[in-house]
């Protein structure tokens, strides 16, 4: 799937390392989709609430359907977020830029997902 399509298609998003910080990317890019009609879910165990949304430990812990795991933590946290996004059936990780981890990336295709790696979630929403 195009990343226009996975952003036609897909509503749900869940942020890995969403922070209440307004100064941080994570927060304004998810402010934005926000904003675009898409619902943000907080993956962070070090906020209990961004953007007016109920923030999550882990993506294990979300109760509801995520279609795309945004992914605002380092490489070496992707294996983990990309293992936990296969066992609650997301559909897409997306990894914004900078983050590359060809690995992991490898798995979540074997698994049936879609992988963006290294793109800005509102860059590319940007454009459609």
């Amino acid at each position: 799937m195009t990343t226009s399509q996975i952003l036609r298609e897909y509503k749900v998003i869940a942020v890995a390392g969403l922070s209440s910080n307004p100064l941080r990317p994570s927060f304004g890019v998810s402010q934005y989709m926000q904003k675009h009609g898409y619902r943000i879910i907080p993956v962070n165990p070090a906020e209990t609430e961004v953007l007016g949304e109920k923030s999550y430990p882990t993506l294990l812990d979300v109760p509801d359907k995520v279609e795309i795991v945004n992914v605002f933590r380092r490489a070496e946290f992707v294996p983990g977020i990309v293992d936990e996004a296969i066992r609650i059936g997301a559909k897409c990780v997306w990894m914004q830029e900078g983050v590359v981890h060809d690995e992991a990336a490898a798995k979540a295709r074997a698994a049936g997902l879609d992988v963006v790696m290294d793109r800005c979630l509102l860059k590319e929403h940007g454009r459609l």
